[in-house]
């Protein structure tokens, strides 16, 4: 027995003592309809099975019972059209973009981190020390009151430097 769905016309072979004089539920394994399908009325001959597969002739169903239906296209304004969403949600979008957008869009955002933070202040600040270090005897020659604080500054250097060394090399 060839069954047809009602909702996408495909076709189903299906063994004629499958469905019983009451009927029995089937189901398009392409759309998914159900449909209670009750057996043909009349015995077809095997000579007639040939002449029906090659000429296809109307079927007798009994009233079709679908428990899906199908579902109809919403009708109503674009979700994501400019006037829905000024209307819905207060979203301004204008046709024409402008130019800062294009700049901003265009413009990546570089960030160093905690890390990269810390090397270079490490390196400005072993900059600004040589820099001192080499121009000393200069700056004690314009201000001689600074003498004492540069000696101190290298002197408490050189004590945090002996510190870390005798830290590691004991351990």
């Amino acid at each position: 027995m060839i069954l047809s769905c009602n909702s996408c016309e495909k076709k189903f072979v299906v063994p004629d003592d499958a469905i019983g004089a009451a009927g029995r539920l089937v189901q398009c394994s392409s759309c998914g309809n159900k449909w209670t399908q009750f057996p043909i009325g009349k015995k077809i001959k095997a000579k007639e099975k040939v002449s029906k597969i090659k000429l296809p002739q109307k079927k007798i169903q009994s009233p079709v019972k679908t428990t899906r239906q199908k579902v109809k296209k919403k009708t109503g304004p674009d979700l994501y059209s400019p006037e829905y969403l000024e209307k819905k949600h207060g979203i301004k979008i204008d046709s024409i973009p402008t130019v800062k957008n294009k700049i901003a869009k265009n413009k990546t955002k570089i960030s160093l981190g905690f890390y990269g933070f810390l090397i270079v202040g490490t390196v400005i600040t072993i900059s600004i020390l040589r820099l001192l270090y080499f121009a000393q005897d200069v700056i004690v020659e314009r201000l001689p009151v600074s003498e004492i604080y540069i000696n101190y500054l290298f002197e408490s250097i050189r004590n945090i430097k002996d510190i870390i060394q005798n830290f590691f090399s004991n351990y």
